[in-house]
């Protein structure tokens, strides 16, 4: 499956994505892991095409409407995933974490983000498995405000990009030859040690 996995922008847009299908892939991302198992995301499932219509238009920037694939997505499903920065510092406030401040200063990373960000992929591979089609995308940060208007999405849950799913109308493409090798992207020791031949 993880070999499978790629990038889908074209889908066959008749066919819809079965219910239970829409449910297992969300009921996957959810048993992501999250620190502290604070659970600080949000996912907002778009599976009509009214719906889609609107998440169009809500994030198509007005002097660059073409630009963003998130401006011209054409698919059955998309799902968007927020995180949710409070909870994380909540959690971390209780005793048994003992942060009481709230502060994010001693955060090395925004685990609200990554951890969602690991929903997200949970849910492409989920996708990958029902012989689906899938893409995440992001969104044009100065459209984040009409898209939380026109979706009533509360102002603690930031929207870190979008999933687009459905069944590939697209061929299949060969990017071996743009894949950076191993030795360029693993390190095994120390920083720069070349993998064992």
């Amino acid at each position: 499956m993880v070999q499978r996995r790629r990038m889908v922008r074209r889908y066959d847009v008749s066919r819809a994505v079965p219910p239970e299908v829409v449910d297992r892939i969300v009921s996957n991302g959810l048993r992501a892991p999250s620190a502290g198992f604070s659970q600080g995301w949000g996912f907002l499932v778009l599976d009509t095409a009214a719906d889609v219509a609107r998440f169009r238009d809500a994030v198509t920037p007005a002097e660059d409407p073409g630009g963003w694939f998130a401006a011209n997505v054409e698919a059955p499903l998309l799902i968007v995933p927020h995180s949710n920065k409070d909870a994380y510092l909540d959690r971390y406030a209780q005793p048994d974490k003992g942060f009481s401040d709230r502060s994010d200063a001693w955060w090395p990373a925004p685990y609200w983000d990554i951890d969602t960000g690991m929903a997200a992929l949970l849910m492409l591979l989920t996708a990958v498995d029902a012989e689906l089609g899938a893409c995440f995308f992001g969104m044009p940060i100065e459209r984040l405000g009409a898209y939380r208007e026109a979706f009533g999405v509360p102002a603690e849950f930031t929207p870190i990009g979008a999933i687009s799913v459905g069944y590939s109308d697209e061929p299949a493409r060969d990017l071996r030859s743009r894949r950076k090798p191993e030795s360029e992207t693993v390190h095994r020791g120390r920083w720069g040690q070349l993998p064992a031949e």
